[in-house]
């Protein structure tokens, strides 16, 4: 099969030749950077280079999918909550949001979202996932990923504004969320329209390290379902950290499969879904692929794919200044015990 191929299927529960190498968060890596002679600050600004990146990542170390954009921004900065892109800077610094509103008052989004995609760095995402599907035949798997309502609005207003208004003002804020969804969907839309192969959203802020089970059954849940409902090709609905208490309601929101990190069971997550349920994850990106000894990573990916996921995918963002050689480590124990059945997806 091809990359693209492996990945398409996976994600649709049909058999594949082996377990794709891919994730639904940013796969860029140094290696292709310093290969590529760019400096990491520009690579956010420049479709080429945000593409190009994003692919000699995956053709050095024989990835089978990739994803584009690489940081959190580029939605708040078209909503005109504008964007620190630290070009000046040497090493490893993400964009990050600026001004946030402080209030539910100072809250000015646009009656449509239709305008936002010609705004700030919307076009440059646009064009390196045109850059990237038509890449080499189109032999890669492509993902679009978007931030889940909830992690979106803490990314456009102060995040303890939202969560005590959760508590305090249910109504405004629902209404605020609500709206956060119709933006989601839009970009998600959008993204499914260039043609990519799949869509994560990624609701990171909304484990239960963060939210209690009910608050994320009243104020989540429905909203994720209306995401999930609207769009027609694959999509993963993904959250970090704590999610054992709300991994069956996750399952149950319409999206294709879930996304964990290293914090869930997932042995107990499988018996709780069942073998058809699509369980991607659940390992460490940066204790794995930054910190530890490469002889190690093997024993981590294997236990990855006995605990029961049906594909292996990092935890949240892979950093990119990983060691080489564990990235290399990483590949090879996925390609070397990934070509038996995982619960949901046969082989051919």
């Amino acid at each position: 099969m091809t990359p693209k191929e492996r990945v398409k299927a996976l994600l649709n529960k049909q058999p594949v030749d082996t377990m794709p190498i891919f994730s639904g968060m940013g796969t860029v890596t140094v290696q292709a950077i310093e290969k590529l002679n760019y400096r990491f600050a520009k690579v956010h600004t420049d479709a080429a280079m945000m593409a190009n990146a994003a692919i000699e990542t995956a053709e050095i170390f024989d990835f089978d999918g990739i994803v584009v954009p690489f940081d959190m921004c580029t939605i708040p900065e078209a909503l005109g909550r504008g964007v620190s892109l630290y070009e000046d800077a040497e090493g490893l610094l993400y964009p990050t949001v600026p001004t946030k509103w402080a209030s539910m008052e100072e809250v000015d989004l646009p009656d449509s979202f239709d305008g936002i995609f010609s705004q700030g760095r919307m076009p440059v995402v646009d064009e390196a996932l045109k850059l990237c599907l038509n890449h080499d035949g189109g032999k890669l798997g492509i993902g679009g990923w978007v931030l889940g309502p909830f992690t979106m609005a803490g990314q456009v207003m102060e995040l303890d504004v939202l969560l005590k208004g959760a508590a305090k003002d249910k109504e405004r804020v629902g209404a605020f969320l609500g709206r956060m969804t119709d933006l989601v969907i839009a970009v998600a839309k959008h993204y499914e329209e260039l043609g990519v192969d799949f869509i994560n959203i990624r609701e990171m802020g909304t484990g239960t390290d963060l939210l209690s089970p009910r608050m994320w059954k009243n104020l989540i849940k429905p909203n994720m379902e209306k995401v999930f409902a609207a769009v027609d090709i694959p999509i993963i609905n993904h959250i970090c950290g704590s999610t054992d208490l709300i991994i069956e309601m996750m399952n149950d929101c319409g999206a294709d499969g879930v996304s964990v990190d290293q914090k869930n069971n997932v042995v107990q997550s499988r018996e709780k879904l069942g073998p058809d349920a699509l369980i991607l994850g659940n390992f460490d990106p940066y204790g794995t692929l930054v910190q530890m000894e490469a002889s190690e990573v093997e024993g981590v990916i294997k236990k990855c794919i006995d605990d029961g996921v049906d594909a292996v995918w990092p935890g949240c963002d892979i950093w990119p200044d990983v060691k080489k050689e564990n990235v290399e480590a990483y590949v090879a124990a996925v390609r070397k015990h990934g070509g038996k059945p995982s619960p949901a997806v046969g082989r051919l």
